[in-house]
């Protein structure tokens, strides 16, 4: 039966005649699935439906985050594949580093026009379609004779990875309470690991492939090029695009989800943009603060394009290289494990588990450039020390949607975010100079300072967010919108009135006086 709705705001003194009414695009979409539905959340329920989410998202969020890492980095591990040496060899090392900034900056200037994308179109799809784009221009790299042909492959990459990460972001703060959002962000970003490992592994065995016609790193291009686009098949047909939506889910499952999320304060989503979510955006302090902490963290993203050059410069053959780089994808696997996990557990411990593997990275930064060139298993040690480097990013994903309602307010937030990690990646790459070769002195000690002005930025998040929660304490239960109503009015000209929770109002963590904010 069709139904025409508005909604109504409605306190006890309100007249009838002069109630305020919204649109039925001011409300979160799971507020039409869930007003004025007596329901009350069973625990055991509620534990089987994040179960079932589980088994159907996190599997093919893992695979395409693996892939995405992996078709991103095969450009690093062609560099010892023969790309960059050797009688076949198509590019120099300033041309290979502006191939990393390149990306990036076509990141960049996409990541708006991305999350306006998966504001106004369903967001699985979306991806998807991103997703098959990529695969085949992943593909045309092992095509490719020259440095004008790679900037136009790794444009399209970064174009399409746009989309990828912030709508894992938005999906994750969909289906997962705030409390377990962190695991869950951690559980897709550490499969950057396991792709490391994937990589390494068919890597070397493509030195074995003993072919005229293709070079070991165009076979690697064309394997992980192919299994991209099968992933692409997969999530069109199988990734939803909301719990309100979900294939998997029965209507009362549907139910289900969105209640369990309603302790979030933060909604579902709303496909409808609006322009003072944006504003308040832009004038949130904590936008900025992630933003830097986003952009200065990810100049030392350059690390991961790098990595088989810096192993091989400490005396390693390409062959024990391309191993040896399954053994950063392992650390990577564990440190982020091992961090968010402290951060999920650790009572208010975020920004501290993040400082901490800040403060490990930067040992390793600092050994890496004192021991002598002689020590090359001390040396290999401390590099990998330092990629624990990687695990507080993630904890910040996490924190950025675990802090920031209003579904305009979060897909902005997520793309300035984003943006400071595209002009950080974008910057990464050039103090990678031959010249600093093979020890790599000034890169490193960029890379401790870096690490430790980031520390920085995220105590300073935790104290102001910190210091916004005891604000908000002192000013006592906010009732504004503890009675609003979505009206309906049937086909049959019946009139029906339902509660709304606040929860699904589309409100931000600024117009909600009663959300707090996670530490």
């Amino acid at each position: 039966m069709e139904s025409d709705s508005s909604i109504e705001k409605r306190s006890v003194n309100d007249d009838v005649n002069t109630k305020p009414h919204l649109n039925t695009s001011d409300v979160d979409v799971a507020a039409e699935l869930t007003p004025g539905k007596d329901f009350v959340l069973d625990p055991e329920e509620a534990a089987r439906v994040r179960r079932k989410i589980d088994w159907h998202l996190m599997p093919l969020m893992c695979i395409l985050y693996m892939m995405q890492f992996a078709d991103k980095t095969t450009l690093g591990q062609s560099a010892v594949l023969g790309l960059l040496t050797g009688n076949r060899a198509r590019l120099d090392q300033a041309q290979f580093n502006w191939l990393g900034t390149i990306f990036y900056l076509f990141f960049l200037g996409f990541e708006w026009p991305q999350n306006l994308a998966l504001q106004y179109f369903p967001v699985g799809k979306w991806m998807s379609i991103n997703i098959l784009i990529w695969a085949i221009a992943l593909l045309c790299h092992a095509a490719a004779r020259n440095f004008g042909e790679f900037f136009a492959c790794r444009a399209f990459l970064g174009i399409c990875e746009g989309a990828i990460t912030p709508g894992f972001m938005i999906v994750t703060s969909m289906f997962y309470t705030r409390q377990e959002q962190t695991q869950r962000v951690g559980l897709w970003f550490l499969m950057n690991g396991a792709a490391i490992i994937l990589l390494g592994l068919i890597a070397f065995g493509t030195l074995h492939i003993h072919s005229g016609v293709l070079e070991a790193w165009q076979w690697l291009m064309i394997i992980t090029g192919i299994i991209t686009f099968i992933v692409a098949i997969l999530f069109w047909f199988f990734f939803p695009d909301s719990p309100a939506n979900a294939w998997f889910l029965t209507p009362e499952e549907r139910v289900i989800a969105v209640e369990r999320i309603k302790v979030n304060q933060a909604g579902v989503e709303n496909k409808h943009f609006k322009v003072e979510q944006f504003i308040e955006c832009l004038k949130d302090p904590k936008t900025w603060l992630f933003f830097f902490f986003s952009a200065i963290s990810n100049v030392t993203n350059s690390l991961s394009n790098q990595r088989q050059i810096i192993v091989a410069g400490f005396g390693f053959t390409p062959g024990q290289t391309t191993l040896l780089g399954c053994v950063d994808g392992a650390v990577e696997i564990i440190v982020i494990f091992c961090t968010v996990t402290s951060a999920t557990y650790w009572k208010n411990g975020r920004a501290y588990s993040a400082i901490l593997a800040y403060c490990v990275a930067i040992l390793g930064s600092i050994l890496v450039n004192a021991l002598p060139s002689s020590d090359r298993v001390g040396l290999l040690f401390s590099y990998w020390i330092s990629v624990t480097s990687i695990a507080p990013f993630v904890v910040m994903l996490a924190w950025v949607g675990s802090t920031t309602a209003g579904h305009t307010k979060r897909l902005t937030t997520n793309a300035i975010v984003m943006i400071g990690y595209a002009v950080g990646n974008a910057a990464g790459p050039q103090y990678w100079e031959k010249k600093y070769q093979p020890r790599n002195h000034i890169p490193w000690m960029i890379l401790s300072i870096c690490w430790a002005v980031s520390a920085l930025i995220l105590l300073a998040t935790r104290v102001y967010l910190s210091w916004e929660n005891k604000r908000r304490d002192k000013e006592g239960h906010d009732s504004q919108y503890d009675e609003v109503y979505v009206t309906e009015k049937r086909a049959d000209g019946t009139v029906v009135e339902k509660p709304v929770d606040k929860a699904f109002l589309d409100l931000t963590d600024i117009q909600n006086r009663d959300y707090r904010y996670v530490l």
